[in-house]
C-alpha cells in the first residue's frame, strides 16, 4: 500500500503543483500584453491548480500514517513535515489571495482597456515567492531535516 500512496502522492505533485507553480510564475506575461484571455485563463488556472493541490496533502498525510517496513514513515512532529505543511499553506494562500485576484483585477482592467502596469509586479513577486515556496518543499522532502 505505500508504494502506491507513494505514485500517487508523486503523481499528484507532478500534475497539480507542476501545472500550478507555472502558471502563477508566468502569469505576469499575460498582464504585460495586455491579453485578457491571457490572464483570466491563467487565473483559473491558479485557483484550480491551488485546490487540487490539497489533495498532494492529503495523500501525504496518508504515507505518514502508512507503515513501510513495519515502521511509520513519518510523525507529523518530524521537522521536515510540519514545515512543508507551513510552506505549502503560505503557497496557497499567496495564490488565492494574492495571484489569483490580482489576475482577475487585471483581466476587468484590460477589457475595460485601463492601465494594468502597477499589477505586473505584484504578479510576478508573488509568483517568484509560490515558485520558491514549492521548490524549499522538494528540498524539504529530499533531505527530510529532523527525522
Amino acid at each position: 500500500m505505500f508504494r502506491i500512496l507513494l505514485a500517487l502522492h508523486l503523481l499528484l505533485a507532478v500534475f497539480a503543483v507542476g501545472p500550478l507553480a507555472h502558471a502563477v510564475t508566468t502569469a505576469g506575461r499575460g498582464i504585460r500584453r495586455g491579453d485578457g484571455n491571457a490572464t483570466a485563463y491563467a487565473a483559473r488556472m491558479a485557483r484550480i491548480y491551488t485546490y487540487a493541490s490539497v489533495l498532494v496533502v492529503v495523500l501525504g498525510f496518508a504515507l505518514m500514517s502508512s507503515k513501510r517496513n513495519g515502521h511509520k514513515v513519518a510523525e507529523f512532529s518530524d521537522t521536515w513535515v510540519w514545515l512543508s505543511l507551513l510552506l505549502w499553506v503560505a503557497a496557497a494562500v499567496l495564490s488565492l489571495a494574492v495571484v489569483v485576484p490580482t489576475l482577475d483585477r487585471a483581466t476587468t482592467l484590460i477589457e475595460a482597456e485601463q492601465s494594468v502596469v502597477t499589477l505586473t509586479a505584484r504578479v510576478a513577486a508573488a509568483g517568484g515567492v509560490i515558485g520558491l515556496l514549492f521548490a524549499a518543499i522538494i528540498v524539504l522532502m529530499v533531505y527530510r531535516p529532523g527525522s
